[in-house]
């Protein structure tokens, strides 16, 4: 008997299943397509490559800049994505060693929950039953999709068909301007396509903090990227040059290709949740406490199924809470200082509470910033566009949240996390030394700017 099996295996699952094996466990993971699941095949791997390649292209047509001269660059997308599966690939075959490292015994197929301690794995009519004290449930996400909006997964498509292009597309009207959105525009609009991204909120990026997403929104119009906010489409149809969308104050926008990117659906059908009585929420969400249990005894769930964050670094927090707890420790998941990172020009990244939750919620705070144009290291790589955002309790100096756009803002924001999770305080971060010249300087800046006293600011 297994002391968990695990439904999916995405970085949630396989880092579940690892903790587990790690603790003396024994453990299967039953997963029907390639190891790694949305995040390696499908998402954040994937269009990390084609973001590597997007900034190759920049930097060589900025080379000039720094006195270097080279012919114009040509575009061999189909080596691009062959690049890009190659990533992929060297990663799937990493977490397949993992699992023959640490014993894992590995199912390929569809599972079904019979009972809280029976899972019915189906390998393409191959029937096998696995007996198990645990079960934790990590089968993550799909694009979500509206019917109106026609997808048909050629000129209307997902993130997953715009992963798979053959060529880059002359247009592209983007459906949604929230992450997967942005980042797209960003990959597609370097390549060459000209770029109409559609939103219905009132800017980009609705849930950011708006000094990056109002900055973001000004240097994607600089690249020649549409943008048209409070805007929503009526109907979507193909056409004979490739799609035609109608929105509702009936204007029309013809393009070659669409993508719909709209968010994501929790994959939490078809395992047999509601005849076993766990608890799910109005979007089918699965109810979970902050051991990550479920209301049935022995039953977990980790990832997007959860919808708490859907993000693949917190799935894995999730996996390792679940496994932790499955194996007799007590162990609680903790969301004060979840970070996020947006792959676009220039990145952006942010933990904690934004200026806009705490007025919400009537948090006193204080605000430091610096720009990314006084600081060295940024100037000498020709990045200097962008800010450092600090939020700090009023009275206690706190750090509350941090808020990046500008050059390697992704890497910047391990930093900011720690300050958050720690509960430092603004005066922490200005008086731990950094070293000269790096784009790390600006937190130290915008730290120092909480109480008005940055040198360079």
């Amino acid at each position: 008997m297994y002391d968990a099996v695990i439904i999916g295996g995405g970085p949630g699952g396989y880092v579940s299943a690892i903790r587990i094996a790690q603790l003396g466990g024994k453990v299967a993971l039953v997963e029907k397509d390639n190891l790694g699941g949305t995040c390696l095949n499908r998402g954040c791997i994937p269009t990390k490559s084609l973001v590597a390649a997007a900034e190759k292209l920049t930097a060589v047509l900025k080379a000039e800049e720094f006195g270097i001269e080279v012919g114009r660059p040509v575009i061999n997308f189909a080596a691009i994505q062959a690049k890009k599966e190659e990533v992929v690939d060297t990663l799937v075959n990493g977490i397949n060693f993992l699992m023959r490292k640490n014993k894992i015994d590995l199912y390929k197929g569809k599972a079904t929950i019979k009972n809280s301690a029976l899972v019915q794995v189906n390998a393409g009519g191959d029937i096998s039953e696995l007996a198990c004290k645990n079960i934790i449930i990590a089968t993550g996400s799909s694009p979500a999709l509206i019917k109106a909006l026609g997808y048909n997964g050629s000129t209307i498509i997902t993130s997953e068909e715009a992963l798979m292009l053959k060529e880059v597309p002359e247009s592209l009207i983007i459906i949604g301007a929230g992450v997967i959105g942005c980042e797209f525009a960003h990959i597609y609009g370097t390549l060459g396509s000209k770029i109409t991204m559609i939103e219905s909120a009132p800017s980009i990026l609705p849930l950011l903090d708006k000094d990056l997403s109002k900055r973001l929104q000004m240097f994607l119009k600089k690249e020649n990227v549409s943008i048209k906010t409070k805007v929503t489409i009526q109907s979507i149809q193909e056409t004979a040059e490739g799609v035609e969308a109608r929105l509702e104050s009936g204007e029309t926008i013809s393009s070659q290709k669409a993508l719909i990117s709209i968010g994501r659906s929790l994959n939490t059908k078809e395992l047999g949740l509601e005849d076993l009585g766990v608890t799910l929420g109005e979007k089918g969400e699965i109810i979970v406490t902050d051991q990550m249990k479920t209301n049935v005894q022995g039953i977990f769930a980790i990832g997007d199924v959860v919808n708490k964050y859907q993000l693949a670094h917190v799935a894995s927090a999730q996996g390792i809470i679940a496994a932790e707890n499955i194996m007799g420790k007590e162990t609680v998941i903790d969301y004060t200082a979840v970070p996020s990172c947006i792959f676009t020009h220039p990145e952006l990244a942010s933990v904690g509470i934004t200026e806009q939750m705490a007025k919400e919620k009537e948090i006193p705070i204080t605000i430091g910033k610096f720009n990314f144009m006084a600081n060295g290291k940024a100037l000498s790589m020709g990045e200097k566009e962008g800010l450092v955002k600090i939020i700090a309790h009023k009275e206690s100096d706190i750090v509350l949240g941090v808020h990046i756009i500008g050059p390697h803002a992704s890497d910047m924001i391990g930093e900011a996390a720690l300050a958050v999770n720690k509960k430092m305080t603004a005066k922490d971060l200005a008086t731990t030394i950094h070293a000269h010249p790096t784009l790390t300087e600006a937190i130290m800046e915008a730290a120092e700017n909480v109480h008005g006293l940055s040198i360079h600011g």
